[in-house]
């Protein structure tokens, strides 16, 4: 069952990082479109697209928030190894346990920190005025969302920490 369920998480996940390429392919247009129309003049259309940067600006910041817990489930996140992969690997072991359970609290906080900003805002009614006007908390919202997602993937790291040998991971290490 538990099996069943961490495959549908990473299923997830998965969309998600799919979600992120897609919007990285979105700010490639609209950065090329912007760029082209600057500098190659077209009659009837304007002279670049006033929005491309406030959009792009934004697609990064989604993209980071729909790519990080898939990247962090496939041990592609940053990760200093070096001390660990020295250490003995029973230490080794209770040191990851420290770092997801450090990780997982920080998931926690930035969850609860990024909601209580993010209702703020829809409930202030808060806009951001830029080149376009939209309301604060489109942008906000994001945020606890991807955290809840790292703190849920954070709990079934600390699962296979459990199940596997008592030595440090070896997903992402730069050292053998």
């Amino acid at each position: 069952m538990t099996g069943r369920i961490e495959r549908g998480f990473g299923s997830v996940l998965a969309g998600l990082a799919w979600v992120g390429c897609a919007l990285l392919f979105a700010m490639l247009l609209a950065i090329v479109g912007d760029v082209a129309l600057r500098n190659i003049p077209v009659p009837g259309l304007p002279r670049g697209l006033a929005w491309s940067n406030e959009i792009s600006e934004l697609m990064l910041y989604l993209i980071t928030m729909c790519v990080a817990p898939w990247l962090l489930r496939r041990g592609m996140h940053i990760r200093v190894d070096v001390l660990l992969q020295a250490l003995p690997p029973r230490l080794a072991w209770g040191l990851e346990w420290v770092g997801d359970g450090l990780g997982f609290l920080c998931c926690l906080v930035m969850t609860w920190y990024g909601a209580r900003a993010a209702w703020s805002s829809f409930a202030s009614g808060a806009v951001n005025i830029k080149t376009l006007v939209t309301p604060e908390w489109w942008s906000l919202a994001p945020l606890p969302v991807a955290f809840a997602l790292l703190a849920t993937e954070m709990v079934f790291r600390m699962a296979r920490l459990h199940a596997g040998p008592r030595r440090p991971r070896h997903d992402a290490v730069s050292t053998g």
